[in-house]
Protein backbone atom coordinates (compact mmCIF):
# COMPACT_ATOMS: atom_id res chain seq x y z
CA UNK A 1 0.00 0.00 0.00
CA UNK A 2 1.11 3.03 -1.13
CA UNK A 3 2.54 6.05 1.39
CA UNK A 4 0.17 7.89 3.41
CA UNK A 5 -3.06 6.30 2.16
CA UNK A 6 -4.19 4.38 5.43
CA UNK A 7 -4.24 7.81 7.41
CA UNK A 8 -7.72 7.96 7.72
CA UNK A 9 -9.63 11.10 9.11
CA UNK A 10 -12.79 13.00 10.09
CA UNK A 11 -13.15 16.57 9.17
CA UNK A 12 -15.45 17.87 11.30
CA UNK A 13 -17.48 21.45 9.75
CA UNK A 14 -20.52 23.10 10.40
CA UNK A 15 -21.91 25.26 8.02
CA UNK A 16 -24.74 27.96 8.56
CA UNK A 17 -27.83 28.24 6.60
CA UNK A 18 -31.25 28.99 6.08
CA UNK A 19 -32.81 26.27 7.34
CA UNK A 20 -32.10 22.59 8.83
CA UNK A 21 -30.20 23.21 11.95
CA UNK A 22 -28.93 20.23 13.64
CA UNK A 23 -29.00 18.15 10.39
CA UNK A 24 -26.01 16.44 10.02
CA UNK A 25 -24.56 15.18 6.79
CA UNK A 26 -21.72 12.31 5.97
CA UNK A 27 -19.77 13.66 2.97
CA UNK A 28 -18.15 10.91 1.25
CA UNK A 29 -16.37 10.94 -2.01
CA UNK A 30 -13.08 9.20 -4.02
CA UNK A 31 -12.78 6.21 -2.79
CA UNK A 32 -11.31 4.55 -5.65
CA UNK A 33 -11.79 1.09 -4.29
CA UNK A 34 -9.42 -1.77 -5.01
CA UNK A 35 -10.18 -5.07 -3.61
CA UNK A 36 -8.09 -6.62 -0.85
CA UNK A 37 -7.77 -3.23 0.74
CA UNK A 38 -8.95 -4.30 4.35
CA UNK A 39 -7.99 -0.84 6.24
CA UNK A 40 -10.16 0.61 3.94
CA UNK A 41 -12.78 -1.63 4.05
CA UNK A 42 -13.07 -1.66 7.77
CA UNK A 43 -13.09 2.11 8.34
CA UNK A 44 -15.77 2.41 5.67
CA UNK A 45 -17.95 0.61 7.76
CA UNK A 46 -17.15 2.15 11.04
CA UNK A 47 -18.16 5.40 9.35
CA UNK A 48 -21.72 3.71 10.33
CA UNK A 49 -20.84 4.57 13.88
CA UNK A 50 -21.15 8.67 13.31
CA UNK A 51 -24.85 7.82 12.90
CA UNK A 52 -25.36 10.24 10.17
CA UNK A 53 -29.29 12.02 9.36
CA UNK A 54 -28.16 11.89 5.14
CA UNK A 55 -25.07 10.89 3.04
CA UNK A 56 -23.95 11.99 -0.24
CA UNK A 57 -21.54 10.54 -1.93
CA UNK A 58 -19.93 12.21 -4.66
CA UNK A 59 -18.51 9.62 -6.68
CA UNK A 60 -15.19 7.73 -7.69
CA UNK A 61 -15.75 5.04 -5.86
CA UNK A 62 -13.67 2.22 -7.87
CA UNK A 63 -10.62 2.25 -8.99
CA UNK A 64 -11.01 -1.92 -10.24
CA UNK A 65 -13.37 -3.97 -12.63
CA UNK A 66 -13.22 -6.53 -10.13
CA UNK A 67 -14.21 -3.92 -6.94
CA UNK A 68 -17.91 -3.22 -7.31
CA UNK A 69 -18.65 -5.86 -4.87
CA UNK A 70 -16.59 -4.92 -2.27
CA UNK A 71 -17.44 -1.82 -2.57
CA UNK A 72 -21.00 -2.07 -1.71
CA UNK A 73 -20.12 -4.60 0.96
CA UNK A 74 -18.08 -1.57 2.57
CA UNK A 75 -20.68 0.38 2.55
CA UNK A 76 -23.51 -1.68 3.46
CA UNK A 77 -23.76 -0.10 7.08
CA UNK A 78 -23.43 3.61 5.69
CA UNK A 79 -26.58 2.28 3.28
CA UNK A 80 -29.28 2.03 6.00
CA UNK A 81 -28.90 5.60 6.33
CA UNK A 82 -31.05 8.16 3.55
CA UNK A 83 -28.27 8.94 0.80
CA UNK A 84 -27.73 10.55 -3.00
CA UNK A 85 -24.78 9.59 -5.18
CA UNK A 86 -23.27 11.00 -8.37
CA UNK A 87 -20.86 9.14 -10.25
CA UNK A 88 -17.04 10.32 -10.98
CA UNK A 89 -15.18 9.51 -14.23
CA UNK A 90 -13.59 6.21 -12.19
CA UNK A 91 -17.04 4.95 -11.64
CA UNK A 92 -17.38 4.79 -15.33
CA UNK A 93 -13.70 3.58 -16.58
CA UNK A 94 -10.71 2.14 -14.96
CA UNK A 95 -7.72 4.36 -14.33
CA UNK A 96 -4.23 4.28 -16.16
CA UNK A 97 -0.76 5.15 -15.30
CA UNK A 98 0.06 8.72 -16.29
CA UNK A 99 2.59 10.87 -15.62
CA UNK A 100 2.21 12.58 -12.15
CA UNK A 101 3.82 15.98 -13.67
CA UNK A 102 1.16 16.08 -16.38
CA UNK A 103 -1.27 17.63 -13.93
CA UNK A 104 0.13 20.78 -13.99
CA UNK A 105 -0.28 21.63 -17.64
CA UNK A 106 -4.38 20.84 -16.73
CA UNK A 107 -6.59 18.59 -16.16
CA UNK A 108 -7.09 14.89 -17.20
CA UNK A 109 -8.69 13.33 -20.31
CA UNK A 110 -9.79 10.10 -20.66
CA UNK A 111 -7.54 8.03 -22.90
CA UNK A 112 -9.34 7.41 -26.19
CA UNK A 113 -10.60 3.70 -25.66
CA UNK A 114 -10.44 3.61 -21.77
CA UNK A 115 -11.87 0.25 -19.87
CA UNK A 116 -15.52 0.13 -19.10
CA UNK A 117 -16.37 -0.52 -14.88
CA UNK A 118 -19.77 -2.06 -13.91
CA UNK A 119 -21.26 1.21 -13.16
CA UNK A 120 -24.62 -0.49 -13.78
CA UNK A 121 -23.88 -3.08 -11.10
CA UNK A 122 -22.77 -0.08 -8.25
CA UNK A 123 -25.45 2.21 -8.97
CA UNK A 124 -27.86 -0.59 -8.95
CA UNK A 125 -26.94 -1.78 -5.40
CA UNK A 126 -26.73 1.97 -4.20
CA UNK A 127 -30.84 2.51 -5.27
CA UNK A 128 -31.59 -0.78 -4.03
CA UNK A 129 -30.45 0.71 -0.52
CA UNK A 130 -32.72 3.75 -1.02
CA UNK A 131 -29.87 6.36 -2.18
CA UNK A 132 -31.54 8.29 -4.86
CA UNK A 133 -29.46 8.41 -7.88
CA UNK A 134 -29.06 12.31 -8.81
CA UNK A 135 -26.59 11.48 -11.92
CA UNK A 136 -28.43 14.45 -14.08
CA UNK A 137 -31.85 14.21 -11.88
CA UNK A 138 -33.74 16.07 -8.83
CA UNK A 139 -35.29 14.24 -5.88
CA UNK A 140 -36.76 15.42 -3.03
CA UNK A 141 -35.99 13.52 0.79
CA UNK A 142 -37.60 14.65 4.27
CA UNK A 143 -34.73 13.63 6.31
CA UNK A 144 -34.54 14.04 10.32
CA UNK A 145 -38.05 16.26 9.50
CA UNK A 146 -36.51 18.53 7.00
CA UNK A 147 -37.45 18.52 3.43
CA UNK A 148 -34.50 18.71 1.11
CA UNK A 149 -34.40 19.26 -2.40
CA UNK A 150 -31.33 17.82 -4.50
CA UNK A 151 -29.81 18.55 -7.77
CA UNK A 152 -27.64 16.12 -9.39
CA UNK A 153 -24.88 16.64 -12.00
CA UNK A 154 -23.28 13.58 -14.09
CA UNK A 155 -19.81 14.05 -13.93
CA UNK A 156 -18.40 17.31 -15.38
CA UNK A 157 -15.20 16.62 -15.91
CA UNK A 158 -16.14 14.31 -18.49
CA UNK A 159 -19.00 16.53 -19.68
CA UNK A 160 -21.95 13.86 -18.92
CA UNK A 161 -23.53 16.99 -16.96
CA UNK A 162 -26.52 18.10 -17.74
CA UNK A 163 -28.36 20.74 -14.92
CA UNK A 164 -32.21 19.54 -14.53
CA UNK A 165 -33.74 22.21 -12.36
CA UNK A 166 -34.99 21.49 -8.73
CA UNK A 167 -37.64 19.12 -7.68
CA UNK A 168 -41.08 21.13 -7.50
CA UNK A 169 -43.57 20.59 -4.79
CA UNK A 170 -46.06 18.02 -5.48
CA UNK A 171 -44.22 15.42 -7.53
CA UNK A 172 -43.57 17.39 -10.47
CA UNK A 173 -40.38 18.73 -11.75
CA UNK A 174 -39.02 22.29 -11.13
CA UNK A 175 -36.56 23.50 -14.27
CA UNK A 176 -34.30 26.25 -15.07
CA UNK A 177 -35.80 29.26 -14.40
CA UNK A 178 -39.32 27.96 -13.74
CA UNK A 179 -39.41 28.56 -9.60
CA UNK A 180 -42.15 30.47 -7.84
CA UNK A 181 -41.91 32.32 -4.93
CA UNK A 182 -42.52 30.59 -1.93
CA UNK A 183 -41.94 31.86 1.76
CA UNK A 184 -38.62 31.37 2.95
CA UNK A 185 -39.67 28.51 5.49
CA UNK A 186 -41.71 26.58 3.59
CA UNK A 187 -39.05 26.30 0.48
CA UNK A 188 -37.10 23.07 0.99
CA UNK A 189 -33.22 23.76 1.55
CA UNK A 190 -31.60 23.00 -1.89
CA UNK A 191 -28.34 20.97 -2.15
CA UNK A 192 -26.34 20.85 -5.16
CA UNK A 193 -24.39 17.50 -6.16
CA UNK A 194 -21.83 16.99 -8.76
CA UNK A 195 -18.08 14.94 -8.65
CA UNK A 196 -16.01 17.57 -9.90
CA UNK A 197 -16.04 21.28 -8.75
CA UNK A 198 -15.94 22.48 -12.49
CA UNK A 199 -16.58 26.34 -12.21
CA UNK A 200 -19.37 26.19 -15.00
CA UNK A 201 -20.94 23.66 -13.19
CA UNK A 202 -21.15 25.31 -9.56
CA UNK A 203 -21.91 28.62 -11.02
CA UNK A 204 -24.81 26.67 -12.63
CA UNK A 205 -26.11 25.21 -9.47
CA UNK A 206 -25.56 28.25 -7.40
CA UNK A 207 -27.01 30.71 -9.87
CA UNK A 208 -30.22 28.59 -10.04
CA UNK A 209 -30.91 28.39 -6.56
CA UNK A 210 -28.45 25.98 -4.31
CA UNK A 211 -28.21 26.56 -0.93
CA UNK A 212 -25.33 23.94 -0.46
CA UNK A 213 -23.12 22.30 -2.78
CA UNK A 214 -20.90 18.92 -2.22
CA UNK A 215 -17.87 17.87 -4.90
CA UNK A 216 -14.76 15.92 -4.60
CA UNK A 217 -12.61 14.81 -7.25
CA UNK A 218 -9.61 16.98 -5.92
CA UNK A 219 -8.28 14.40 -3.59
CA UNK A 220 -7.45 17.66 -2.05
CA UNK A 221 -3.99 17.91 -3.84
CA UNK A 222 -3.38 14.62 -2.82
CA UNK A 223 0.24 15.27 -3.08
CA UNK A 224 0.45 18.85 -0.91
CA UNK A 225 2.64 21.29 0.38
CA UNK A 226 3.46 21.19 4.50
CA UNK A 227 0.02 22.63 6.12
CA UNK A 228 -2.07 20.63 3.38
CA UNK A 229 -1.75 23.69 0.30
CA UNK A 230 -2.56 21.62 -3.15
CA UNK A 231 -0.59 22.31 -6.02
CA UNK A 232 -3.13 21.15 -8.56
CA UNK A 233 -6.60 20.62 -8.37
CA UNK A 234 -7.00 18.43 -11.35
CA UNK A 235 -9.65 21.24 -12.91
CA UNK A 236 -10.25 24.44 -13.09
CA UNK A 237 -11.53 25.08 -8.90
CA UNK A 238 -8.40 27.51 -7.34
CA UNK A 239 -5.92 25.44 -5.26
CA UNK A 240 -7.22 27.48 -2.27
CA UNK A 241 -10.54 25.50 -2.67
CA UNK A 242 -8.76 22.18 -3.18
CA UNK A 243 -10.61 20.53 0.09
CA UNK A 244 -13.25 21.60 3.12
CA UNK A 245 -15.21 24.82 3.20
CA UNK A 246 -15.59 27.58 0.67
CA UNK A 247 -18.19 29.55 -1.52
CA UNK A 248 -19.49 29.78 -4.62
CA UNK A 249 -19.64 33.44 -5.52
CA UNK A 250 -23.18 34.62 -6.97
CA UNK A 251 -22.58 38.02 -9.24
CA UNK A 252 -24.98 40.62 -8.19
CA UNK A 253 -28.50 40.66 -9.54
CA UNK A 254 -30.41 44.12 -9.80
CA UNK A 255 -33.81 44.10 -7.61
CA UNK A 256 -37.01 44.00 -9.64
CA UNK A 257 -37.20 46.26 -12.25
CA UNK A 258 -33.09 45.68 -12.94
CA UNK A 259 -31.17 45.61 -15.71
CA UNK A 260 -29.63 42.10 -15.38
CA UNK A 261 -26.23 40.88 -13.21
CA UNK A 262 -23.98 43.38 -11.81
CA UNK A 263 -25.53 46.37 -14.27
CA UNK A 264 -25.86 49.37 -12.23
CA UNK A 265 -28.96 51.12 -12.91
CA UNK A 266 -29.50 54.82 -11.91
CA UNK A 267 -31.82 55.12 -8.69
CA UNK A 268 -31.95 51.24 -7.94
CA UNK A 269 -30.23 49.67 -5.54
CA UNK A 270 -28.16 46.79 -6.56
CA UNK A 271 -28.37 42.86 -4.34
CA UNK A 272 -25.58 42.50 -3.10
CA UNK A 273 -23.55 39.45 -4.35
CA UNK A 274 -24.88 36.06 -2.66
CA UNK A 275 -22.30 33.17 -1.33
CA UNK A 276 -22.97 29.35 -1.76
CA UNK A 277 -21.22 27.22 0.83
CA UNK A 278 -18.91 25.16 -1.34
CA UNK A 279 -17.57 21.76 0.42
CA UNK A 280 -15.02 19.55 -1.50
CA UNK A 281 -13.60 16.67 -0.23
CA UNK A 282 -10.55 15.53 -0.01
CA UNK A 283 -11.67 11.66 -0.57
CA UNK A 284 -10.73 8.55 0.77
CA UNK A 285 -8.50 7.17 -1.60
CA UNK A 286 -6.34 7.38 -4.46
CA UNK A 287 -6.09 6.18 -8.05
CA UNK A 288 -4.46 2.49 -7.97
CA UNK A 289 -1.74 3.63 -10.27
CA UNK A 290 -0.49 6.45 -7.83
CA UNK A 291 -1.02 5.13 -4.23
CA UNK A 292 0.65 7.94 -2.56
CA UNK A 293 -0.83 11.17 -0.74
CA UNK A 294 1.36 13.59 1.37
CA UNK A 295 0.21 16.18 3.73
CA UNK A 296 -3.36 15.88 2.68
CA UNK A 297 -4.42 12.59 4.37
CA UNK A 298 -7.95 10.67 3.31
CA UNK A 299 -11.11 11.85 4.70
CA UNK A 300 -14.63 12.06 5.08
CA UNK A 301 -16.50 14.92 6.14
CA UNK A 302 -19.18 15.49 8.56
CA UNK A 303 -21.00 18.48 8.06
CA UNK A 304 -23.59 19.50 10.95
CA UNK A 305 -25.83 22.24 9.75
CA UNK A 306 -26.58 25.99 12.05
CA UNK A 307 -28.78 28.06 12.18
CA UNK A 308 -28.09 31.26 9.65
CA UNK A 309 -28.37 34.85 11.23
CA UNK A 310 -28.22 37.49 9.00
Amino acid sequence: MGLGVNDFRIRHVAVPLRVGAGLRILHISDIHYVPGQRKKFAWLQSLAELKPDLVINTGDNLSHPDAVGEVLEALEPLRQFPGVFVGGSNDYFAPTWRNPLRYFRGPSKLDAEPESLDWQRLFSGFESSGWKNLNNRTASLTVAGQQLSFSGMDDPHIGRDDFQGWPASGGTEQTPGSAQAHSAEAEPLRIGVAHAPVSAALDTLAGNGAELILAGHTHGGQVCLPGGRALVTNCDLPRSQAKGLSSVQVPSQQLPGGQGPGREVPGRRAEPAREVPLHVSAGIGTSRTAPVRLFCPPEATLIEVQHKTT
